[in-house]
């Protein structure tokens, strides 16, 4: 067993008409595992492909088709526990879910009920406010996918597409330890990134790559202080699972109104049943599925057609020691390394482009001059072009020398932006365009003077104010600067103006 710290969390509270209540949040995340094949066959994993062109004999459950483990999908669930600091189980062992469904022609589902790969870990989830909190991982335990009913093709008829049968699945169970909906989002978001940092998830949710289901229930002030204390979940209420949840949005917003409608009922004098509901986001309502099955109603039972899983820690220490730099690691690293605020790193190292983008920008130059440009200048037009970090006009590269060129006054913040939007439309080499349309900045204190004194005498009355008021200087910097192109250098400007206006 792990020896995990706890940071006991602010909870959402809810007035009702009885008193106030609060929510208590548990997630099983269904993260697609990244390989080429599914867990038991060969068959692709190709997103996109004609309807059932990537399904094998086992995956369709034709008889006699027996399961053969794929060992990437087995590593790709140790490097998440690793990332996820969690207990690697060596002995691990599948077991049959039973349940019938048109997309799972098998009749059962491979799964990992009594002994999963990974046991307990924990996740480190930053909040809005700027706290962060610890939410606890159960276990994590490898999976099938099912198939895919489609019901819109044929007023009379539903099809099945059983290419997503047979994709590894890792189902990440967290302890029930969430109390409210933004930090609902924000866990989903960090396992997201974490995944994303370590390949072993794309983590996209529009293809169904990512999903979460999400187990809601209400008690009043103080009773969860008691569960911490005795590990008890039978007063903390009952709680309603809302399935395939796949917008950090509508979990938000389901965990919202499962909440009020579970204190409307208790309030009500009613009872809260236990069961499995889906979120309606064009009505913004839940809406009851099924009653929650236990595990006995599966009727599980040991896999007859795959040996227990055993794996040795040298293996386990192999791919540890392979592990990319985690976000949490990163983003400390940028601070201390490149004197970034908290903020900007953040921002930084959400996801591995931006990050990978960034330091390749920064290397050799200012860090903190280079976090600004790629956050404000280049986040902000991608933005406005709706283009990602990926498909970017101007590369690493090319920004990394507009800044070296800030860095050496060669030209200034403003002339920057022009030279920015240059490259950004057209390509080039940023030195070579500096020097090819003369956008060098004006270092020539001379030059500079002379224009400083022509703006001076020009207007006198403008000098008067300035001497009564100082901060009216800014006007003769503005007027200089306009007056070179912007090609001046603006330290210089700003104290050639104030010796002037002193004199």
């Amino acid at each position: 067993m792990l020896d995990l710290t706890y940071d006991a969390p602010k909870p959402k509270v809810i007035s009702g008409a009885t008193g106030d209540w609060e929510l208590v949040i548990g997630l099983e995340v269904h993260a697609q595992v990244s390989t080429n094949a599914k867990l038991f066959s060969g068959a692709s994993t190709q997103f996109g492909a004609e309807p059932n062109s990537n399904v094998a004999f086992v995956d369709a459950g034709m008889p006699g088709m027996l399961p053969v483990i794929n060992q990437e999908c087995v590593a790709q669930a140790v490097r998440t526990g690793l990332g996820l600091k969690a207990e690697i189980n060596l002995w691990s062992a599948f077991d049959r879910k039973n349940y019938f469904y048109p997309d799972l022609p098998q009749g059962y589902q491979i799964s990992q009920l009594y002994h999963p790969i990974v046991g307990e870990g924990e996740v480190l989830v930053e909040l809005g406010d700027g706290t962060a909190r610890t939410v606890r991982i159960e276990r994590i335990h490898l999976e099938q996918d099912a198939g895919k009913s489609v019901h819109d093709m044929d007023p009379n008829m539903s099809f099945v597409d059983l290419n997503r049968t047979g994709v590894a699945l890792m189902e990440i169970v967290s302890r029930p330890d969430i109390r409210g909906p933004e930090e609902a989002a924000a866990y989903v978001v960090k396992l997201r990134q974490i995944m994303r940092y370590l390949g072993t998830c794309d983590g996209n949710m529009q293809n169904g790559n990512l999903r979460a289901d999400v187990n809601v229930s209400v008690c009043r002030p103080g009773d969860y202080e008691k569960y911490q204390a005795s590990q008890d979940f039978d007063h903390l209420g009952t709680r309603c699972e809302i399935k395939n949840m796949n917008s950090m949005r509508f979990i938000q917003a389901a965990i919202e109104h499962e909440a009020r409608r579970q204190i409307a009922i208790l309030e009500d004098g009613g009872s809260v049943v236990q069961e499995t509901r889906l979120y309606d986001p064009d009505k913004n309502e839940t809406r009851s599925m099924r009653s929650k099955e236990e595990a006995h109603d599966y009727r599980y039972f040991p896999d007859p057609d795959l040996l227990p899983l055993e794996i040795e820690q040298s293996y386990v220490d192999d791919l540890a020691a392979a592990l990319p730099e985690l976000p949490d690691a990163k983003k400390a690293r940028f601070i201390a390394d490149f004197g970034l605020s908290d903020y900007d790193a953040s921002v930084l190292t959400a996801d591995t482009d931006p990050a990978r983008f960034f330091e390749a920008t920064a290397e050799g130059r200012d860090g903190k001059l280079a976090a600004n440009w790629v956050i404000n200048e280049l986040f902000g037009r991608l933005k406005k072009d709706d283009l990602d970090i990926t498909d970017s006009p101007i590369n690493p590269d090319q920004l990394g020398d507009i800044i070296a060129l800030i860095t050496k006054g060669d030209i200034s913040g403003k002339i920057a932006k022009d030279l920015f939007e240059i490259v950004y439309t057209e390509g080039g080499t940023p030195a070579e365009i500096v020097e090819q349309r003369g956008m060098k900045q004006v270092t020539d204190t001379g030059a500079i003077e002379a224009a400083v004194d022509k703006i001076i005498a020009e207007n006198p009355a403008q000098v008067e104010k300035a001497k009564q008021n100082p901060k009216l200087a800014g006007w003769f910097v503005g007027q200089t600067m306009k007056a070179t192109g912007g090609k001046a250098n603006p330290k210089a400007v700003n104290e050639i103006v104030a010796k002037k206006l002193a004199e």
